[in-house]
């Protein structure tokens, strides 16, 4: 578990509500292509050019390369003089920290190696990806341990009238697209981002993560959202509701949970379509188009996409059997249950506690099916119905005891979205609005005495 320390320059705003609920909003505006303009500079720690990784480079010879196919871990050691009963102590306490057998070809390392005649390798590093890496250090005591990069998180507004999907509005705005996945994790209850309108309008509050470089390296999460759907509004706040897990909740102006008890479908947005609906009247090709009722809604995607549990429950039933395929069932509670058909391969076992969004297996095309998908099945006082028309039950609205102080936070966040333009052109940026992160890393590091 990696604890974050985190410094804020100047001014951050953040909101704490004690005993259990954390809410946080801050405002920027503007697009990334102004991001250049920004002194990134602006009351940075002071560091060394030589200080990289915690390390004083000066000290050692570098070896700067990529992993080429069919490198692994221990001929390259090998080759750089690296202690041969260290190396094997450090691949053995990937278990728990990282897999070395695992560096992928293309991403770039690091070996420092001692200046004497020996020069013998003393640390590795690998690049996980921009802000993560993995560094594996010799000297003395054998250490190897996952560590993230300094960032820094600027908040910042989008916003936009939809056209013709929100992925390719994002697109033609030049918005990082994963924000269509994050909007569509926060709505994944009350809006089916595979029917948005032309007009469906929205706005965002995000928070973004930049290097000390400027270099952009991904969303860190949104604060505040709005969408406007077939004209109806939709707002979301975020709310820390459980300090000890993290766990974030989204809640409307009135403090509703956007939650529902399940999800609206059990694959992720953008990973599937709908190939065939609930149908009591449905004729199937599969058995020469006769008619033949249809009790499930089917969900085409690639084989091996991950299938997740819609809601919270227990797995009654994991297994092979005829038509079905492999599958598995799970009961929520004693109205409902769901089945998940034709699966590849099953992540469950019968009697085993699932939580919603859960990966609960994956597409295959086993039993009586025509191409891969994943036939959904949903269970009412023990029948059958269509998911898609069921008023589903809401998970618990703000706590009676935050309710006051939920209710002043919101003010600031929803003045922001209602003052954010759809046609903005210019970044609003306010360096005195800069958080800079320093991640320590604690428990993902293993030490083995030589």
């Amino acid at each position: 578990m990696i604890e974050w320390h985190q410094t804020t320059i100047r001014f951050s705003k953040f909101f704490v509500i004690t005993i259990g609920l954390f809410l946080q909003a801050c405002g920027f505006s503007g697009d990334k292509e102004n991001q250049d303009s920004i002194d990134w500079s602006y009351e940075t720690p002071n560091t060394s050019v030589e200080m990289e990784y915690g390390i004083n480079m000066c000290d050692y010879d570098l070896v700067l390369d990529t992993i080429r196919s069919g490198d692994t871990f221990g001929e390259l050691m090998n080759k750089h003089k690296a202690d041969y009963q260290k190396v094997i102590q450090a691949t053995r306490s990937y278990r728990t920290v990282f897999d070395l057998r695992r560096i992928r070809k293309g991403r770039p390392y690091r070996i420092l190696k001692s200046k004497d005649s020996l020069n013998k390798a003393q640390v590795f590093i690998y690049e996980n990806d921009k802000l993560n890496y993995t560094l594996v250090d010799f000297r003395d005591t054998v250490e190897v341990s996952r560590k993230q990069r300094p960032y820094f998180l600027v908040e910042k507004e989008y916003a936009g009238e939809i056209k013709s999907s929100l992925y390719m509005t994002l697109d033609e705005l030049g918005i990082d697209q994963n924000l269509s996945l994050s909007l569509s994790d926060i709505y994944a209850w009350s809006i089916d981002f595979f029917r948005l309108f032309k007009g469906d309008k929205f706005k965002t509050i995000v928070r973004e993560r930049y290097l000390e470089d400027g270099s952009y390296i991904g969303i860190d999460g949104i604060t505040a959202a709005y969408f406007e759907h077939k004209g109806d509004s939709y707002y979301a706040f975020a709310a820390k509701v459980d300090t000890v897990s993290g766990q974030i909740d989204y809640f409307d102006e009135k403090g509703n949970n956007l939650r529902r008890t399940f999800l609206k479908a059990p694959l992720k947005f953008a990973s599937y379509r709908i190939s065939s609906r609930y149908n009591l009247k449905r004729r199937i090709a599969y058995y020469g188009n006769r008619v033949r009722p249809h009790k499930g809604t089917d969900y085409a995607a690639p084989i091996g996409t991950p299938i997740i549990a819609t809601a919270d429950g227990v797995v009654t039933e994991a297994r092979r059997k005829g038509g079905n395929g492999i599958y598995a069932k799970v009961k929520h509670n004693t109205t409902y249950s769901t089945q998940y058909l034709h699966m590849r391969r099953l992540n469950v076992k019968r009697g085993q506690k699932v939580r919603q969004g859960q990966v609960i297996g994956w597409i295959g095309m086993t039993g009586n099916t025509s191409g891969p998908h994943v036939c959904y099945r949903f269970w009412k006082n023990g029948r059958q119905v269509d998911p898609l028309k069921q008023k589903l039950p809401a998970a618990a609205p703000i706590d009676k005891s935050y309710a006051n102080a939920f209710f002043n936070y919101v003010q600031s966040p929803l003045n922001q979205l209602r003052c954010i333009d759809y046609d903005f052109e210019r970044l609003n940026f306010d360096t005195s609005r800069l958080s800079y992160i320093t991640p320590e890393t604690t428990n993902d590091t293993q030490q083995n005495q030589s």
